[in-house]
C-alpha cells in the first residue's frame, strides 16, 4: 500500500474513534443531568390542555360540577404518604401533599436513591384529579407499576408496588 493510503486509513480511524469518544460523552451526560426529551415531556404534563378552553359554556360548567364532587370522593380515600418498602431506603416515609415527587440518583430529587440501577431523574409521581400519576422521565432500565412496564402516565392505586431498580416504593393512606 502506498503511504497516501495507509495516512488515509489512519485518518478515518481516528474520525470513528473520535465520534464514539463524542457519543460516551453524550450518554454519561444525559445520564448525569437529564435528557432533553424527558424535559419536555415532564414540561407537556405539567401544561393545561388548551383544548378545554375551547369547549362550550355548558360541558365546561357540567364537568366543573363533576370536578367539584369527584376531589371530595377521591379524597376520602386517596393516600397520604409514599413508603419505600424495598431498597436501600425501605422505611423512608413522604407526606403527600399534593408536590410533585422525582425519584432518582440526582442530588435534587425529592427521592434521592443511590441505585446503580435508577437514572438521575429517573419517574416523577403527581397528583392528578385527585389521584397520583406516575411516569417514567425516560430512564434506562424503566419503572414498573406491579407488573408493568410505564409506558405513559398511569395512576397508581394505593398499595401497588412501584419498582425503580431495586428500589419499591408504595402509595399508602
Amino acid at each position: 500500500m502506498s503511504p497516501f493510503t495507509l495516512t488515509l486509513i489512519k485518518l478515518a480511524f481516528l474520525a470513528v474513534l473520535w465520534l464514539f469518544v463524542i457519543a460516551a460523552v453524550g450518554v454519561i451526560r444525559a445520564d448525569l443531568f437529564g435528557s432533553k426529551a424527558a424535559t419536555r415531556a415532564a414540561q407537556r404534563a405539567a401544561q393545561p390542555e388548551p383544548s378545554r378552553a375551547r369547549q362550550p359554556r355548558q360541558s365546561r360548567q357540567s364537568r366543573q360540577s363533576r370536578q367539584s364532587s369527584e376531589p371530595r370522593n377521591a379524597q376520602q380515600g386517596a393516600p397520604t404518604k409514599l413508603v419505600v418498602v424495598q431498597g436501600e431506603r425501605a422505611g423512608t416515609v413522604i407526606d403527600l401533599t399534593g408536590v410533585p415527587i422525582t425519584i432518582g440518583r440526582a442530588n435534587d430529587a425529592t427521592l434521592v436513591v443511590t441505585d446503580d440501577y435508577a437514572s438521575s431523574r429517573h419517574a416523577r409521581l403527581y397528583a392528578q384529579d385527585g389521584q397520583w400519576i406516575v411516569e417514567d422521565l425516560g430512564s434506562t432500565n424503566g419503572t414498573y407499576l406491579g407488573r408493568t412496564k410505564v409506558s405513559r402516565p398511569m395512576p397508581v392505586p394505593p398499595g401497588v408496588p412501584v419498582r425503580i431498580g431495586k428500589t419499591v416504593i408504595e402509595l399508602r393512606k
